[in-house]
């Protein structure tokens, strides 16, 4: 044994990334025939370890290739080359309903990529590795500049791409969790897009009156956009995610001042009160889809192309006969050749970047309440996991399309290095 961790060779290619980006986990210098156990341990910012592992046996030239060879057995099997990343979980005897989520998006998600003697399935901190390797996920490529601000009233981080712009921007909405969420925002500079992400349920007047600020707030966050000097002004699109959707979908039918060139809607819904102020919605609340026009956003006055991503097992809002209606709706109107809708089998509501972990439930903290409770997300974890990076990359293609032309405005990260 000592014979043989003396001289297996571990390489992870790149070993320093954009989270988005793949990489190639290979095995050499190990006996032919060799059963071998790749492992992942991530440490969140939490405390709370996280794994994956897969099984292999290495072939007649004593190598292992993640990225070609079949897993035998793990937290995933078969040629997953991400899987290492996608199938992530929290480790035995951790706390129930956890979530991976990235709050610092300065510094790396790091990943220990690690081979052990053996099929194993446990007890991974008993053993001796063979070999490791620590790998870095970024969120933020060199040159990504993050700003916090706090002007005009507003709770907002601003990224902007490296280079002098002018930039395409986006304003990025997430869901009923409240707080700023960067990592997103982040990324999407990473990839030539000025983004802003914005906080618009933990502000005083959510906790005083528990409704979500008014239309003009939303209206003065995309001013902030439009009135960058490094920021195009009519190149902006929005985006939004759960709650988020009922925003843009509210800011692009209605708004005066919000005139994006596109909207992506991920997974959420038109459905709510016209002229009052969204609230957290869940899927049974929302269904059946209502006939009352009055309760639903008037989706054929839409004036710009939307994308809609759907995850047909989402147990959390009705994202899948919403975009049924949508369609309808949009159809009547004669305004459907603005619609595109991605819908995916057995995927559930947190849609997120590629190799995100998929986390089917968790506790989730409600707004104004603060209470806490455990939320059935759903979806299944491979066909959810495949979903998040096709739905990534046309997420990007339909944002080049519309604000860039088509054309990739950055390399990988790796390529920086």
């Amino acid at each position: 044994m000592d014979r043989k961790r003396c001289c297996v060779k571990l390489s992870v290619q790149p070993s320093r990334g954009l989270v988005d980006e793949k990489f190639i986990v290979l095995v050499q210098k190990v006996p032919p025939g060799l059963q071998l156990t790749v492992h992942a341990l991530h440490q969140c910012e939490d405390g709370h370890h996280w794994e994956a592992f897969a099984h292999y046996t290495a072939n007649a030239a004593g190598t292992v290739n993640v990225a070609e060879d079949p897993s035998e057995g793990g937290t995933y099997s078969g040629v997953e080359q991400m899987g290492l990343l996608w199938s992530l979980r929290p480790v035995p005897g951790s706390q129930p309903g956890l979530r991976l989520r990235r709050r610092n998006v300065q510094t790396p998600m790091e990943v220990t990529i690690s081979v052990y003697h053996g099929h194993q399935t446990g007890g991974f901190v008993g053993h001796i590795p063979l070999a490791s390797v620590l790998v870095e996920r970024w969120y933020m490529a060199p040159g990504v500049r993050r700003t916090s601000f706090k002007e005009r009233g507003l709770s907002a981080t601003l990224f902007l791409p490296p280079g002098p712009g002018p930039f395409p921007g986006i304003l990025d909405l997430w869901g009923g969790g409240g707080n700023i969420v960067e990592y997103r925002a982040a990324l999407l500079a990473s990839r030539g897009f000025a983004s802003l992400a914005l906080d618009y349920l933990t502000l005083k007047t959510l906790q005083k009156t528990g409704k979500m600020e008014s239309i003009e707030y939303f209206e003065a966050a995309y001013k902030v956009l439009q009135q960058h000097p490094e920021i195009s002004s009519s190149r902006i699109a929005v985006l939004g995610l759960s709650l988020g959707t009922s925003v843009t979908l509210k800011l692009v039918a209605y708004s005066k001042i919000v005139k994006p060139r596109c909207a992506v809607c991920i997974s959420g819904s038109h459905v709510q009160p016209v002229d009052g102020s969204n609230q957290m919605i869940s899927r049974d609340l929302l269904l059946p889809i209502p006939t009352d026009p009055a309760l639903k956003v008037d989706v054929g006055q839409l004036q710009c192309p939307l994308l809609l991503v759907v995850g047909e097992d989402d147990q959390n809002w009705p994202a899948n006969e919403s975009a049924m209606d949508i369609k309808q709706m949009m159809e009547q109107a004669g305004n459907n050749h603005l619609l595109t809708v991605l819908s995916y089998p057995n995927t559930g509501h947190l849609i997120e970047p590629p190799y995100t972990p998929h986390t089917r439930a968790s506790l989730f903290t409600s707004f104004p309440t603060r209470e806490k409770s455990m939320v059935l997300w759903g979806g299944e974890t491979v066909s959810h996991s495949r979903a998040q990076e096709d739905s990534w990359r046309k997420v990007l293609a339909f944002f080049r399309e519309n604000l860039h032309g088509g054309r990739s405005p950055v390399a990988p990260l790796s390529s920086h290095l």
